[in-house]
């Protein structure tokens, strides 16, 4: 009998799904000197750079496709520099992503992973910069809602639509997402 329900425990925790982790890693650069340094007079409070939306590019992602690794194949093969992530709609399998944990230099990031949530898409942000992607995405799950910064093993269930606005190539985005830039 006790050999049964020993059985029968291990059985049902191998119908568990898997759970959410977490952890933290420091975004320092390992220069005191640069992680704590102050503002500085000489870079502006706010940068502008004016373009016009050279064309919208609509991207369709089947079933089981890792959303970041599309994104990025798409602004690759449709030789994208610089754009603006509009929106996007969908669902997927499960998620990876990560956000800011702290308020002070160097900064901390946490990283959320939950490989067997499904959870539907309600809105995608962020920039191409340089043909590089900085993606922040929005998800809703039957019991909350998550967002941050867009991580591989981020799975396409029902479809996903990303779209894109794309903008001149001669524009300098290079300086947006440098958080030494102050």
């Amino acid at each position: 009998m006790k050999m049964l329900f020993v059985v029968a425990l291990f059985a049902s925790c191998l119908a568990l799904p898997a759970q959410e982790t977490r952890w933290e890693v420091s975004h320092a650069t390992g220069n005191p000197a640069v992680d704590s340094k102050p503002n500085s007079p000489d870079v502006p409070d706010v940068i502008a750079v004016s373009s016009h939306l050279e064309r919208i590019v609509v991207l369709r992602f089947k079933y089981d496709t890792d959303l970041l690794a599309g994104l990025e194949k798409m602004i690759a093969q449709e030789k994208i520099k610089n754009a603006v992530i509009l929106g996007a709609v969908g669902s997927v399998r499960g998620y990876q992503l990560h956000m800011v944990a702290n308020r002070d230099m160097p900064s901390r990031i946490l990283f959320i992973k939950n490989p067997t949530a499904p959870a539907d898409i309600i809105g995608m942000s962020g920039i191409v910069m340089n043909g590089r992607a900085h993606p922040h995405i929005t998800l809703a799950t039957p019991g909350k809602a998550v967002g941050g910064h867009l991580e591989p093993d981020t799975i396409v269930f029902t479809f996903a639509v990303v779209t894109l606005g794309v903008l001149d190539d001669s524009i300098d985005m290079s300086r947006f997402d440098d958080s030494s830039y102050r």
